[in-house]
């Protein structure tokens, strides 16, 4: 497959104060994963690292106003598409029952479609995704990169993330919300002064994942109970655009009258 040469291989948009979407917009929308970049007084956080095709950290650097400033890299699971470059940093934070899967990755490690379990494949289009093409990038980061290359790294947490813990950027502090059913260490970040989530892949405005291994549809049942008994305003998921507490009620109950059945 001839595939063209990106311009650019990340965008960035500003999405709220102090937070910046980072996109890979030629990895395939399946595998194309938010990543946040939240700039605070004291220190700045990578929330999740996109693929890991090329380095994220000298991209980051050009949009963080001091990048000498610490820097936390929070990972919200450990799917291929949030953890692809979290090597690239010191400071890797992530729940306590997905840092061994971050050390050393078991899942999909690959940009082709046939290297895939054929019943994963089924689920992503079951669920609404359109189909995959051979290979999962519509174009090349630079010449001459063979997509058969790519290598998912992983690396060990220097610290872990659990119910109750807090993420502290001196002027933003996030407390650390469990959100298992995607992935069984799923977790979202809440600012409660302001009523901000992000919520990693437990929920985004498109098809949701929740038959797969590691997923568990009665734990997203009490996921999407906890959301409910948060004082809400505005949900960052792991994909899509951001929602409103209306829209995320409106998620929540189609999932769940699906499977109440």
């Amino acid at each position: 497959m001839q595939l063209p040469v990106a311009d650019n291989w990340f965008t960035a948009k500003q999405v709220g104060p102090d937070v910046t979407l980072i996109l890979e917009p030629h990895v395939h929308v399946l595998e194309q994963a938010n990543m946040f970049l939240v700039q605070g007084r004291d220190r700045d956080m990578i929330l999740d690292t996109g693929m890991g095709i090329v380095p994220l950290r000298p991209f980051l650097d050009t949009l963080r106003t001091d990048p000498g400033k610490e820097l936390i890299c929070v990972s919200s699971h450990t799917h291929i598409d949030h953890i692809g470059g979290v090597h690239e940093f010191d400071l890797r934070l992530v729940h306590p029952t997905e840092a061994e899967e971050m050390a050393a990755p078991s899942g999909l490690k690959s940009l082709y479609r046939d290297d895939m379990p054929a019943r994963l494949i089924q689920t992503f289009l079951d669920a609404g995704y359109p189909p995959l093409d051979e290979v999962l990038i519509d174009a090349l980061p630079y010449a001459g990169y063979d997509p058969r290359s790519y290598v998912l790294r992983g690396a060990p947490a220097t610290g872990l993330l659990a119910e109750g813990d807090t993420v502290d950027l001196g002027d933003h502090l996030y407390e650390i919300i469990h959100l298992p059913g995607h992935s069984p260490g799923g977790i979202g970040l809440y600012e409660r002064a302001t009523g901000v989530l992000f919520a990693g892949d437990a929920i985004y405005d498109g098809p949701l994942i929740y038959d797969g291994p590691g997923m568990s549809v009665p734990d997203y049942l009490d996921t999407f109970a906890k959301l409910r008994g948060l004082d809400l305003t505005l949900v960052h998921g792991g994909h899509d655009p951001f929602f409103g507490l209306e829209r995320l009620t409106e998620i929540m109950d189609y999932y769940e009258a699906i499977w109440r059945g």
